[in-house]
């Protein structure tokens, strides 16, 4: 009996949580000596898109032909090389559809078809019919194998389901004949509540029945159905038959998981270290109850490790714009790697830390004699760099009530040139957050522009209606200047070691009393720190005037 620690204020919960049962009262999972734990992935496994079948099936409105054609060709164009393209015999769309990919000579050379079948010789035929004509292809066989669905679903024992299995593959052989581009695989549906001596059974008798070889090798495919328990579980699983498979040599060991309990990328991962050479999966996630694993992040997974994931999604918008038209379904907008949102930062402290991180990156880069492209990339809360997926840097900072002001910063720097000095942005930031609390949305780079113009850059209560500035001597200039303060106006002048420290004499004629404390310039604008009156304020002007404007703006500012 556990007790609860006391700074755990938890209490129990009234859900009927003693209705289930934990995983190792369902399935044996043997696990001896592992080794998946210390294990790396070097290399990307065999991705094999399941997107036209399974991920089909779980539409509300499935794909019409023109629609999964252009998931085919965006498949191709990404460089998947199986790609599951249908289930013919379940529906005259799908049969239509391989037939469509057939007659049309749309499958390159360097791609493998694959087709879906239950053990029936019936729908075995109408399936072998549909690929008739392909030059390669991979049938793949399937029937539910774990206690509870021979029980409930089947109404089969093992014998039985044992029986079934061998007169479908045999029948498989027959319809291949001696064609060398047909190969096979085979799913024990439900593998992961499946006994591991049934799975070796079955998947060793297909290995020998189908003559299996390194030249043809079979594909036995171990599907996470409905997820049960935590990875390291499934990666148990995998790893037993993995080294107690016979003709390993002959065999690709395949995963599908799904994601029942949001750990499907976690498993298929362990199940690459446990000895998984293919994994099965949809792009973004797609399929029933909570989906297939999700090919796009898994892919990236090894891409952000610096593994080569072997298909190309450096334009991850155009990627998702296509799988959202076909699939009608949106992608979420912080989904890994693809999302709207998922490079974008509206925290402060976040968005601090990726200003400075991008300002390294480059003078790195720059250093090194290097592109930026091209450079090792290390920068805060960026695992990857959002070009390398054809997205640009215009959305890794975005500014609402929760931003600082390190992105408010940033923004105005890119969007407008104007380099704020880093005394000014957190008076600044105040004033962003301000308006963005008052609109309750987040602030456009244009909406910031103009707060900086409204704050900076308006006239004041102070004004210079004509000025002048020469050097009357080295290291002594003159400013004369007619000055607007309130109801009155008039000429002032002032001498000091340069035109700034000349004008704020020059405004100590009309009764101001100004220090200016800090000064900054940029190729585009000007920034004044100054004291007025004892009041500290910023302030900034642009223009061929800017340094002066700035301390006028200041001015403005600290009087108010």
């Amino acid at each position: 009996m556990t007790t609860t620690p006391s700074w755990n204020p938890q209490r129990p919960s009234p859900m009927p949580y003693h209705r289930y049962r934990p995983y190792q009262e369902r399935v044996h999972v043997p696990a001896g000596d592992r080794r998946w734990p210390s294990a790396r992935i070097e290399r990307a496994p065999l991705w094999v898109p399941v997107d036209l079948r399974d991920g089909n099936q779980a539409l509300a409105e499935p794909m019409d032909t023109p629609r999964k054609r252009r998931f085919f060709d965006l498949l191709v164009t990404t460089g998947f090389k199986e790609i599951e393209i249908g289930y013919p015999s379940a529906s005259r769309t799908d049969f239509g559809f391989v037939r469509h990919l057939v007659d049309g000579g749309a499958v390159p050379d360097d791609v493998t078809p694959v087709v879906f079948t239950p053990a029936r010789t019936d729908l075995i035929d109408r399936t072998f019919d549909a690929i008739e004509g392909l030059p390669r292809a991979v049938v793949h066989l399937y029937i539910a194998t774990s206690p509870v669905w021979r029980d409930v679903v089947l109404g089969r024992d093992r014998d039985e389901v044992r029986r079934t299995v061998r007169r479908a593959a045999e029948h498989m052989a027959r319809r291949a004949g001696d064609a060398p581009g047909v190969r096979f695989q085979f799913s024990p549906e439900t593998f992961n509540l499946t006994e591991p001596d049934f799975v070796l059974e079955l998947c060793d008798g297909l290995t020998r029945l189908w003559d299996a070889s390194p030249d043809r090798p079979v594909t036995h495919n171990l599907p996470a159905t409905v997820e049960i328990a935590t990875p390291n579980v499934y990666a148990d699983q995998i790893e037993y038959v993995h080294r107690n498979l016979s003709r390993r040599g002959s065999v690709i060991l395949s995963v599908h998981p799904h994601n029942d309990r949001g750990t499907g990328v976690a498993c298929a991962e362990l199940a690459v270290l446990a000895g998984a050479q293919r994994v099965e999966g949809c792009l973004f996630g797609n399929g029933e109850r909570t989906g297939n694993v999700d090919l796009v992040t898994l892919a990236l997974n090894l891409y952000a490790q610096g593994v080569d994931p072997m298909v190309d999604f450096g334009d991850i918008d155009a990627v998702r714009e296509t799988v959202e038209h076909c699939n009608r379904l949106p992608v979420h907008p912080r989904h890994p790697y693809a999302g709207e949102l998922v490079h974008t930062a509206f925290s402060g402290t976040h968005q601090d830390a990726i200003g400075k991180g991008l300002a390294h990156h480059a003078r790195r880069a720059a250093e090194s004699g290097v592109p930026e492209r091209q450079a090792p990339w290390a920068v805060p809360y960026l695992p990857v760099d959002p070009a390398d997926l054809g997205r640009s840097y215009e959305a890794v900072i975005r500014v609402n009530s929760q931003s600082g002001k390190g992105g408010v910063a940033y923004l105005l720097n890119r969007h407008a040139g104007i380099d704020l000095p880093p005394g000014m942005r957190p008076e600044f930031a105040r004033i962003v957050q301000e308006a963005t609390d008052d609109s309750g949305r987040e602030a456009t780079p244009k909406e910031l522009y103009e707060l900086f113009q409204a704050a900076y850059l308006t006239e004041g209560a102070v004004r210079l209606h004509a000025w002048s500035t020469h050097e009357e001597a080295p290291g002594v200039h003159r400013f004369v200047c007619t000055l607007e303060a309130g109801d009155r106006t008039g000429d002032h002048e002032g001498t000091g070691t340069g035109p700034l420290t000349a004008f704020v004499d020059a405004l100590a004629g009309a009764g101001l009393t100004v220090d200016v404390l800090d000064f900054a310039q940029d190729g585009t604008a000007a920034f004044a720190e100054c004291r007025v009156n004892g009041v500290t304020a910023w302030g900034a002007g642009t223009g061929p005037s800017a340094a002066v404007q700035a301390v006028l703006s200041a001015v403005n500012r600290g009087l108010r």
